[in-house]
């Protein structure tokens, strides 16, 4: 046979699928014209069929030395170099041939394949659509790049990314609508981006087409929660653990969720489980602020929840983020970042604001780093004033805000939110500062990478004081404990104050004694529940005035004050009103009732601020123990019960003691004035020396 006729015989075999016997023929013309640029090509071309991607790559690497550019040549080469899994040698081959052939679908096709594989997917989509552009009805390019908007959605919520989160998943939807998964995955980004009407809008539909599936239930029970609808929530969190009884963090969401109405139905048996689970299921999602409002959950349990919660979301990125490097900080003023979900129209606001307008600006410089959606409140106005910089830090990933924060050059980096509602307390997981401190809006530990030896904390410093944490109790806590000198909760005196209303406009009786708590309704529990019944049967002239927090949380104590033969209108309730109104009606009152074991914190500031004497039962653990800290600062201990005992017997004897308690509200007038709970000044200069020892240690660390 002539050389043509060879080729021409191995061609027709090689498109017949005889791929052994179209190989001896290659080989054949080989041996006789080893330069045959076409025969190198689909000899190799035949060895990557066959699986001996070594010798198709040395094969077509031949051919390209004769012919450097054949974008078929490339092509293949490319396909060869990605079974090898040189995946960016892959993507350069693509793009080398693209640039001779732009049009050539087949390698737009094959380089987002490329990409998709080396994880790029951002890229991977660009291809796929541009092919789909050209050909709108390939259906394998609509498939593919569904599959990459996915992958790219996925990958940016697992980094904080939610606005593109979203688009990525918006735009997989309307390639494939009838993707439940899709649905549900842009319901979570839009939940983290404070759209909870639209991601209900997306986790429906994904039970429409996935309706056995738990997760969806669980988090539309978030949703519904976040939109108010407190009961369809427990139906779905229902609904979760009814097709899988192990998904732990549906029963922990159902019983935080319980717990906000006020329905305590099976709440002592969930409640064990849980803390069960804390102690022998390492695995098991338990939210580590509902953990702290159950009751009976003990200081140790705590910490092995934080515990817990970190290792399950924080080691996977900070195990694939390099350490920023640390230096010797330079002379000049330090640099304190507090970092919030919480500035805006909220309880941490009402705290911290005045105390930011007082930092010495000579010293320190203050920066916020906040992602709470701007409420265009009086509040939130304060606050972006009070700081030095106000950066918004919703756009950014986790790791980009740590960069950010990183390239500020902060010295200590402030996490005002914890693990409460829209952490993202990843950033300080990266470290980005020289020193993490967590304070105010989780009150309890924030745990520690657990199995590391020595233990790492996430956090370095816990802001505290000796009250809330007594030295015997620092191993319960992950980070070193941080105790100012008199009270961890600051207050601002300059919040506006309205007139006090009349009793009969809050719809209370004139001439009753008024017992209130005006804390959210999941700190209400059966236990201090019986108690505050049993003071309404033995004051039969007295009221309790409660917060009404929801409609189903005022039926349910309701019906729970009736079980103990209490009549419903001895139940009074506070709608929600304007801060400043809400801080006047105060003075309506004459003895606010604390619960257990989870305090009020600043709900006890605005009493005592206000005026009103308050009365604490101090518990085992951070949350309980934070009123009995405020109440002790202003050296009004005699309202502080060590026991429900006790504190059943002091309300009981307040409320029938006209003149004792005239005296207390006169001492606590007195002790307001003077004391440094309420001085904001006194108060940021010890945090600020607390500030400043700290960097000293961490600088006198670094230089040993």
């Amino acid at each position: 046979m002539t050389t043509q006729q060879l080729y021409q015989t191995a061609l027709d075999l090689h498109r017949n699928g005889q791929l052994a016997q179209a190989e001896t023929y290659y080989r054949q013309l080989l041996a006789t014209q080893p330069g045959h640029a076409d025969a190198l090509h689909y000899l190799g071309l035949i060895c990557y069929q066959t699986g001996r991607h070594a010798q198709a790559a040395t094969l077509i690497a031949q051919a390209l030395e004769l012919k450097p550019d054949n974008a078929g040549y490339l092509n293949n080469y490319g396909a060869v170099l990605r079974a090898k899994g040189q995946l960016q040698d892959a993507i350069d081959i693509y793009l080398k041939a693209l640039k001779l052939t732009p049009g050539d679908l087949d390698l737009q096709n094959n380089l987002g394949n490329a990409y998709l594989e080396a994880g790029c997917f951002e890229k991977a989509a660009g291809c796929y659509r541009r092919v789909l552009n050209s050909i709108p009805s390939n259906s394998d390019a609509r498939a593919a790049l569904c599959h990459a908007l996915q992958s790219h959605g996925f990958e940016c919520h697992a980094k904080g990314s939610y606005v593109q989160a979203e688009a990525a998943y918006g735009e997989a939807i309307r390639l494939h609508a009838r993707d439940g998964a899709l649905h549900y995955n842009l319901a979570n980004a839009q939940r983290e981006l404070g759209k909870p009407a639209e991601a209900l809008k997306h986790y429906r539909q994904a039970l429409k087409l996935l309706p056995d599936d738990a997760d969806i239930y669980n988090n539309l029970g978030n949703v519904l929660r976040e939109l108010g609808k407190l009961d369809e929530a427990v139906t779905a969190y229902q609904a979760a653990l009814k097709l899988n009884s192990r998904l732990f963090h549906a029963l922990v969401h159902q019983v935080h969720q319980k717990q906000h109405i006020c329905d305590w139905s099976g709440l002592e048996q969930s409640v064990e489980k849980i803390r069960r689970w804390v102690r022998e299921e390492p695995e098991a999602q338990v939210s580590p602020f509902a953990f702290l409002a159950m009751p009976a959950t003990s200081a140790a349990e705590q910490k092995q929840c934080a515990d817990n919660w970190v290792r399950q979301h924080f080691s996977g990125l900070v195990s694939q983020h390099a350490p920023f490097p640390q230096t010797h900080r330079q002379n000049g003023r330090i640099r304190i970042g507090y970092l919030s979900s919480d500035f805006r129209l909220h309880p941490l606001a009402f705290l911290i604001t005045e105390l930011i307008e007082l930092h010495d600006r000579q010293r320190f410089e203050i920066i916020a780093y906040s992602y709470a959606a701007d409420d265009k409140t009086a509040e939130r106005r304060r606050l972006e004033k009070a700081f030095d910089r106000f950066v918004d830090i919703r756009p950014y990933s986790i790791t980009a805000a740590a960069e950010k924060v990183y390239q500020d050059k902060i010295d200590i980096l402030v996490d005002l939110t914890g693990f409460t509602q829209s952490s993202r307390s990843a950033i300080a997981a990266l470290r980005p500062a020289r020193i993490n401190i967590s304070w105010l809006g989780f009150p309890g530990t924030m745990g520690a990478f657990a199995g590391d030896k020595p233990e790492k904390p996430l956090f370095d410093y816990l802001l505290t004081d000796n009250f809330i944490t007594p030295p015997d109790q620092a191993g319960h806590y992950a980070e070193k404990l941080l105790p100012l000198s008199v009270c961890y909760q600051p207050n601002d005196r300059k919040r506006p104050i309205a007139d006090a209303p009349p009793r009969a406009q809050c719809g209370l009786p004139a001439d009753a004694f008024v017992f209130c708590c005006f804390n959210q309704t999941f700190k209400i529990l059966p236990q201090v529940f019986d108690i505050w019944m049993r003071l309404l049967a033995a004051r039969p002239e007295s009221v309790l005035w409660l917060l009404e927090c929801n409609a189903l949380a005022r039926q349910n104590l309701i019906r729970e004050a009736a079980k103990r033969n209490i009549a419903s209108h001895r139940l009074v309730f506070a709608p929600r009103v304007p801060v400043a109104g809400h801080l006047a009606r105060h003075a309506l009152a004459d003895l606010f009732l604390d619960t257990l074991p989870y305090n009020a914190h600043t709900t006890a500031s605005d009493a005592l601020w206000m005026g009103l004497p308050l009365l604490t039962c101090v518990g085992n653990t951070f949350p309980g123990r934070v009123a009995g800290s405020l109440l002790h600062a202003l050296d009004m201990d005699e309202l502080i019960a060590d026991s429900l005992e006790s504190y059943e017997a002091k309300a009981l004897e307040l409320s029938g003691n006209a003149a004792l308690l005239s005296g207390i509200r006169k001492k606590l007038a007195l002790r307001k004035q003077d004391a440094t709970l309420f001085d904001t000044q006194k108060f940021t200069r010890d945090l600020e020396e607390k500030y400043i020892e700290v960097l000293l240690k961490h600088e006198a660390n670094a230089g040993t």
